[in-house]
């Protein structure tokens, strides 16, 4: 889901305006990286916790001179943690079974362009008719 899915539902399920619905969430996401930005943690219950951790120095590899040791050296980097509910909607999503988001993503693209079979049959039958 891209941030303009996200404006399209919530103009649809509110009935406000896309261009106020995509403010509000340009103004949500701005607030959030800004206290990101200053080491602070974001907490949104029923949804998840953003933190900023350190991690730690690590010796990589050039893939391209695998011989060659490359010391990467420690920063900050931000975790999320899902909250409680969130996390019961996606184990609920696994026990679905099928490879979880992809195979929704699919149906989603597939339905898109390719109408259900039972739509295919009749509007056959119409153009027959």
């Amino acid at each position: 889901m891209t941030k303009r899915d996200l404006v399209v539902k919530i103009a649809s399920d509110t009935g406000l305006i896309q261009q106020d619905v995509l403010n509000v969430i340009q103004k949500t996401l701005d607030h959030i990286a800004g206290a990101l930005a200053t080491g602070e943690n974001v907490e949104l219950r029923n949804f998840g916790v953003f933190e900023v951790k350190q991690s730690k120095a690590r010796i990589g590899r050039n893939p391209n001179a695998p011989e060659i040791d490359v010391r990467i050296p420690p920063r900050a980097v931000v975790k999320f943690k899902p909250g409680k509910e969130m996390r019961q909607k996606v184990v609920r999503l696994s026990k679905e079974g099928g490879d979880g988001a992809k195979s929704a993503k699919r149906e989603h693209r597939n339905s898109a362009t390719n109408p259900p079979p039972s739509t295919q049959a009749s509007a056959s039958i119409q153009q027959h008719a």
